[in-house]
């Protein structure tokens, strides 16, 4: 809180901070300031970090196609690990390759690793960028597969071949119904009501029996 005292000689009052509160707002405002400088600073080196993220991967992707653009028609990438290194954006980026099989015959896989050549670390750690590529003698020519578009996967045209369509013709069958007469005689003394006779509806037209009535004895 101000403090305040009171001149002597002239009678008036002076206003001001104690030392006590100066110290206090002064280990605020410091750790404010330090809290925020490490913000900075964090926000700084994850900036690096995403930039050289991009480079390497930029670096794993240009040695996939290196190693597709190489290879002759009908030849495949030989299995086993490679190492090198390369220099892009003013620094040195060391590459890990690794050519194993796939689960399809004539295709192998390309898994490429890559992290700057300052960092030192064993082989399984420390890569920034993982990427992984096909390359073989059993991929499709461009244009020989599916077109998927928002109205569905239409199916590629191919030189030479025409299309064929089948049409089934289908056949209606008409069923007649044919309606059973009913007949009935009454006992004497009493009305005898006939039984009403209805066809059955097959798949044509519906036949309808006709009713019978009874005739009373006098």
């Amino acid at each position: 809180m101000m403090a305040s005292r009171v001149s002597g000689r002239r009678g008036f009052r002076v206003g001001g901070f104690t030392l006590i509160e100066v110290l206090v707002a002064l280990v605020i405002v410091a750790v404010g300031m330090s809290a925020l400088m490490g913000a900075l600073s964090s926000s700084a080196k994850t900036v690096v970090y995403m930039q050289d993220k991009t480079f390497a991967e930029w670096v794993a992707l240009n040695q996939i196609a290196t190693i597709r653009v190489t290879l002759q028609k009908g030849q495949i990438p030989a299995t086993g690990n490679t190492t090198g290194d390369i220099d892009l954006a003013n620094r040195t980026w060391h590459w890990r390759q690794e050519v194993v099989e796939s689960q399809v015959p004539g295709i192998r896989r390309i898994d490429v690793k890559v992290r700057p050549k300052d960092i030192k670390a064993g082989d399984d750690d420390n890569w920034y960028v993982t990427v992984s590529g096909l390359a073989g003698d059993s991929l499709g020519a461009p244009g020989t597969g599916p077109v998927m578009s928002a109205t569905g996967t239409t199916q590629p045209t191919i030189p030479g071949a025409g299309n064929t369509s089948g049409t089934n013709t289908g056949t209606s069958l008409n069923n007649n119904g044919t309606g059973n007469n009913g007949s009935g005689t009454g006992n004497q003394g009493n009305t005898g009501l006939g039984n009403t006779g209805t066809g059955n509806t097959g798949l044509g037209n519906t036949g309808t029996g006709n009713t019978g009535l009874g005739t009373t004895p006098r």
